[in-house]
């Protein structure tokens, strides 16, 4: 019998365009940054290790690992030392992740664009498993059961599982109702979990959202991966780190990501492995900067949703990061009259419109007919290192004329979108 492809789900392909030059696995949104002039704490501690002329373990030295450990331990996760490894970034730890677990690999539709790549490289199938309509990141538990048995049917073999809790693209934080019954499904499927935690600390309102890592729920068949761009250092110096079941199979499961590290080169920069050793113990410096990046891009954010919302377009109040995933099906009739079909149009018409990048929800593994874009807040804070610093002092930002030229900039768009859609509506 023939196997589903993913693209056979409604995806679709993701086309190329001609000025860009890039498919759909060399192509992929970066996550989004924070805008900001690196933290001079993080400097130091970067140009401190800048003469170590040695290699950096494969997957981390003890430093750096104790530091992850301890940053895992602040954030309830169970304390037992169980084993951890680091690499240049979360696609390396994921590509290893996958090639060590074998198996075809589920993720909820939309997901973080990084991660259905590096399956794909590895000639591993990656099936898009439908989220519920009031969050993002964690499939709905009925329609991942119901895509285990049709690939199992078809011949597939499931084994990975990748969900995350504060969500890339939607912004969202699966509720722990929600998490528990995916994850309940999930592991009684036998699958392996990658829970992608790189941006659990930028929750717009900590006190007011309960995030819950599934470590927590069933540690023996989940591990936990962190990038730092997301919330601890900058996107340029790649660094994340992984949590592994403190048990036989996460040790076994270590060893394989070990040696996958290994083949590939993929160590830690030994500066930037300081730099983020650093950062995980979470001194002063590094919690009061993060506060500050959260609160403005939080602002920024609620901002975004305001003008997508106000020109009738749809969009989930955001949760988390420094992005908003808008969706203008509400105002097809006016991009139709701009030449916007799918989602790909929709990219190239905003980013040139915005004179910012503008992701489109096929980059995410979403219907490339649907009109959806990731919207990031980094953009907006300014040219110059000045006005993005002005940005993170002031104690009204979103007052500072710079910041407003660009949030008018871009509700000219959307108002001008919607009153163009308006237009269109038939007379009643």
């Amino acid at each position: 019998m023939r196997r589903t492809d993913p693209e056979d789900q409604g995806q679709g392909p993701v086309r190329d365009t001609p000025a860009r030059g890039h498919g759909p696995v060399r192509y992929g949104p970066p996550l989004p940054d924070d805008g900001l002039p690196v933290l001079p704490a993080l400097s130091a501690a970067l140009a401190a290790a800048a003469g170590r002329g040695g290699e950096e373990p494969v997957g981390g030295g003890p430093a750096l690992l104790d530091a992850a450990r301890g940053y895992w331990e602040r954030r309830g996760l169970p304390a037992a030392p169980g084993p951890a490894a680091a690499g240049p970034g979360a696609p390396a730890l994921l590509l290893a992740l996958t090639a060590a677990l074998g198996g075809d690999v589920l993720v909820p539709r939309p997901c973080a664009a990084w991660w259905a790549p590096y399956a794909r490289l590895l000639g591993r199938p990656v099936f898009h498993v439908p989220t519920p309509a009031e969050s993002g990141g964690v499939p709905d538990p009925y329609a991942l059961l119901e895509t285990v048995r049709r690939v199992r049917d078809e011949g597939g073999d499931p084994r990975l599982l990748v969900l995350s809790l504060a969500d890339d693209p939607t912004a969202t934080v699966a509720p722990p109702e929600l998490l528990h019954a995916t994850v309940e499904a999930a592991t009684g499927e036998g699958l392996h979990l990658v829970s992608d935690e790189t941006w659990r600390d930028t929750l717009h309102a900590p006190h007011a959202t309960v995030l819950l890592s599934p470590a927590e729920m069933v540690p023996d068949r989940v591990t936990v991966v962190t990038d730092l761009a997301g919330a601890l250092l900058p996107a340029g110096w790649p660094a994340a780190v992984a949590r592994f079941p403190a048990d036989a199979s996460g040790t076994a499961l270590h060893a394989r990501v070990l040696d996958v590290l290994t083949a590939l080169g993929a160590r830690l920069a030994g500066p930037v492995a300081a730099a983020a050793a650093h950062a995980l113990d979470e001194p002063g410096p590094v919690t009061d900067r993060r506060e500050a990046v959260v609160r403005l891009h939080a602002g920024l954010a609620a901002a975004l949703h305001t003008a997508v919302v106000d020109a009738g377009g749809l969009a989930r109040p955001p949760q988390a990061g420094r992005h908003l995933y808008a969706d203008l099906e509400p105002l097809r009739a006016a991009l139709g009259a701009q030449g916007v079909g799918d989602a790909q149009e929709l990219e190239d018409f905003l980013t040139a419109r915005l004179g910012m990048p503008a992701p489109g929800g096929h980059r995410f593994g979403d219907d490339l007919q649907a009109l959806r874009v990731r919207l990031a807040t980094g953009p907006l804070l300014g040219g110059t290192d000045a006005e993005r610093l002005e940005c993170l002092t002031s104690p009204a930002p979103l007052e500072l004329p710079h910041l407003q030229r660009a949030l008018m900039s871009l509700r000219s768009v959307l108002d001008d979108l919607r009153d163009d859609a308006q237009r269109w509506e038939p007379p009643r």
